[in-house]
This record gives C-alpha cells, structure tokens and sequence, in this order.
C-alpha cells in the first residue's frame, strides 16, 4: 500500500465499543467516496481471480501426474487463509495498535472493523480493507507451496499454508504496510508487495524445496510442461488480476491507481519479451512457456515500485527484471536444489530485483498523483538515501522469511502425521492419484520406476475400435 498521507483528511465515524460504528444512529457510508468504495472492492475481485490463475500456471508447469495437485493447493489457500484472516490475521497485520513488529489482537473476529478508517488509508473503511488485503494474504502461500510439486503431502501443505501465514506472512505485511512497522517508519517503499508477497514467497518456496529435497528422478530426466495451455490460461488471469493487484493498492480511484495500472501492463508486455528473445538466443526456438514466465517475471518485478515510478523506468525494469530472473532460474542447476517450478527464481529475485530498482526509479511527482506529498522519491528526485532503505527492506524480509520458513519445515517433519514428503512408491504413481484419488486426465497408470510422464497416453489407445467409434461420436 502506498506510505502516503491524504491531501484532505476524512471524518472518521463514531465508534461503538464492539462493531466500530452504530450504523443503527448514523449512516456510516457517508465518510467513505463511493467511487473509491468501488474500485477497490473490484479490486479485491480482480486479485481473487488471481490465486486461482496460480493453480493454472503451476498445473501446467508441473507433470501431468500433479497436475489437481497444484490446483487444489491453489483452492486450499483460499480457504485456510480466509478462515486465518477472519479470525487473528487481520487484526496481528492492520490493527491500529501494535509495536513495531506485530499488530495485536484488538480486531480479532473483525471486531471494531464495521465503519472505520483503516490503517491503509481513510479512503476505504477497515472491513473493505480487511478483504482487500485478505487476498493479498491468500494469494503468497499459494505462490510458496508451488514447490511442493511432484513429491509434497497435502495435509503438511495445508499445515504449512496456516502457521507460515501466520508467523511469516503477518509480521512482514505488518512492517511494510502498516504506520507503526518498523519498515514503513524507516522509509522503504513498497506499492503492492514486492516483499511480503513476492520475496516472502519465493524464500519460503526455496526452503520447502530445500527441506523438502530433490525429486527421485532429479538429475535423470527433462522436466517439461505438460499443458502448455494451462500456463497461457494462468498467466492470462495473473495479468488480468495484477490490475486490481497493483491499481487497486492506491486504495482509491485517482490518477495514482491509473499509472500504476499503466507500468504494470508495460513491465510485464517488456519483461514477455525479453525472456522470449533470451530463450530463443539460448535454444533457437520461440516458447509460448517463455513469453508466459517472463511476463510474470515482469509483474513481480514492477510491484513494490508501480505507485513510485514512470512509465519511462517500467520499460528498464520489465527487460532487468526479465533478463535477471531468467538468468536466475538455472541457479538451481548449480546449487542442486530441485526447485521444480522456479519460485525462487521468478518470485524471490524478481522481488529484490523490483524492491532495489524501485530506490532508483521514483519519483516524486509520481507519489503525488494521488493528491499527497508525503514521500520524497528516490534517485530520480535526489533522494539517495533510499537505496539503504530499500536494501534493508529486502534483506530483512528474504532472511526472516528463509529462517522462519525453514524452522516450521524441520519441526513439521518431527512431528508424526505430518512428514513432508511421499513415499517413492506414492512418487512414481503421482501426488494426484496417490494424494487426491483423482487424475486430470484419463490416461492409462503407468507407475514403473522408468516412466517419466513426459507424454499422458490417451485412453483411446487402449479401446476395441466400437469403443473408439462411440467415444468419437459422444465428443
């Protein structure tokens, strides 16, 4: 969210001491603009679809065998995390007490949160905040639990969603968003969440991946995608979703929330493109899988700095973005972490990468189109110091997330009914059959030690031909 004062302050509405506002004595929409109401209530729509285009980017990159696998996770966030932030996480990220690291429990329930102000701004009410950012909350341990693919039990999974949320995710979104956190106290800028959603993610998926270890056949073949279509279709809904991810962090319908729905949709088109182009120098051959990663890679990048910079400095920061965490996704081949869908890559280094550009490329008369000048830009405007702030800002919450993140796993695997990982049996027969009972395609089980799932084999090829003629005419 944007660390920004109101150009004119808003009443705030009489509390009552359980609900934050008697709406039997007085009308409390009449402290809110409607037009602000609605655009970040849309907002918070366009950012659910979001969590479910994560499913479809990650089904498609994964194998076929886990492939309702990484959409079910996708669902299973949704709800852990709904159930989580209606209860206790709202209150420890957005309440308005609180030390510098931690809320309190004050809203816990939703409580006082009818008709208030929220901390995010005086714009929008607390309960609309409360769903806006609910999906911010459901959709980072989706984009985490992404590394469990091909090999990762489901109930630790959900497990982990819960408490990493929790410990992890809170006490980050606290500091950066939040008027008493020590981040956004110190300076750092971060628009719509390159560090609790996007750093805080992918250091959390390379631990899992760490923790977790290398698949059985790691090393022994090529993964590919199975459903290249499955990809276009997520990335399809994380662009469309991104508008109200990142327009919708201005909190109102001003001309701040246009800009950054402007520089995102231009990192992302840049970014598309110059993974695309990198790849096709590397293999001689354009990738549809490509254009879709580096356009991720291209929204990760411009979300801390999309409400502090100009359309100019998207450009320079989707082909940085793109060429950075292209590169990075063959680290893995180094350090031999099996990091099957390249979080840590796209989501982890895009962050810093997007969290450290961000230091060069604001400018002050861009956090101004919202009627505010609470923020002094960053090299752009002379304000050099910002770098320290943006490098602390980084490095705190990539550590924090690491640390935390590897501390949950250990202690998960110890604990009995919750070990981590399948069985090599469970392995070979794929996380959908063996965890779910359910496939995404009718094919014929094939468990064999030798198989490597790179092509499904129709059921069709195992039919009499009247069988065959019956299926074709039922299509």
């Amino acid at each position: 969210m944007s660390s920004t004062l109101d150009a004119v302050s808003t009443p705030t509405p009489t509390l009552d001491g359980v609900n934050g506002g008697d709406s039997r004595t007085i009308n409390l929409n009449q402290f809110y603009d409607a037009g602000d109401v609605a655009w970040v209530l849309c907002s918070t729509a366009l950012v659910f679809i979001m969590i479910p285009g994560v499913g479809f980017f990650y089904s498609g990159l994964a194998r076929r065998r886990s492939a309702v696998s990484m959409l079910f996770l996708s669902l299973m966030s949704i709800a852990v995390v709904g159930f989580q932030w209606f209860f206790w996480g709202y209150s420890l990220t957005f309440s308005h007490e609180g030390c510098g690291y931690i809320g309190t429990l004050a809203n816990f329930g939703l409580r006082q949160t009818l008709g208030r102000n929220s901390v995010g701004g005086s714009s929008v009410p607390d309960l609309l905040f409360c769903i806006f950012q609910g999906m911010f909350a459901a959709i980072t341990p989706a984009l985490a639990i992404g590394a469990a693919a091909d090999r990762g039990r489901m109930l630790p999974c959900i497990v982990f969603i819960l408490i990493w949320t929790t410990i992890v995710y809170d006490p980050i979104a606290f500091w950066t968003w939040n008027p008493k956190g020590w981040l956004f106290k110190l300076g750092s800028y971060d628009f719509a969440g390159g560090s609790p959603v996007h750093i805080a993610s992918g250091m959390a998926a390379l631990a899992y991946s760490i923790v977790l270890g290398r698949r059985s056949d790691h090393g022994q073949v090529v993964y590919r995608p199975h459903n290249v279509p499955h990809v276009v279709l997520g990335t399809i809904l994380l662009w469309f979703g991104w508008f109200g991810f990142n327009g919708g962090s201005a909190l109102s319908a001003n001309l701040r929330g246009i800009m950054a729905c402007v520089v995102t949709h231009i990192a992302a088109s840049v970014a598309g493109i110059t993974w695309c182009i990198a790849e096709y120098i590397r293999s001689r051959r354009w990738s549809c899988v490509a254009f879709c990663s580096g356009a991720v890679a291209g929204l990760v990048a411009i979300t801390p700095g999309s409400g502090f910079v100009p359309p100019w400095a998207a450009v320079v920061i989707g082909v940085i973005g793109g060429v950075v965490c292209y590169a990075a996704t063959f680290l893995k081949n180094f350090v031999r972490v099996d990091d099957a869908l390249d979080i840590f890559a796209e989501h982890g280094i895009g962050g810093m990468v997007g969290n450290i550009l961000t230091a060069f490329f604001a400018a002050d008369y861009i956090q101004s189109l919202d009627g505010s000048t609470g923020n002094s830009g960053g090299w752009l405007s002379h304000h050099y110091a910002q770098l320290g702030y943006q490098i602390a800002d980084t490095a705190s919450c990539a550590a924090y997330s690491f640390l935390l993140s590897c501390i949950i796993l250990y202690i998960m695997k110890f604990i009995p009914g919750l070990s981590l990982r399948v069985t090599e049996e469970q392995e070979r027969m794929g996380l959908d059959e063996a965890e779910l009972g359910e496939n995404a395609y009718m094919v014929k089980p094939s468990y064999d030690a030798g198989v490597t799932d790179a092509v499904a084999v129709p059921v069709s090829e195992h039919l009499t031909e009247k069988q065959r003629m019956e299926a074709k005419q039922a299509i």
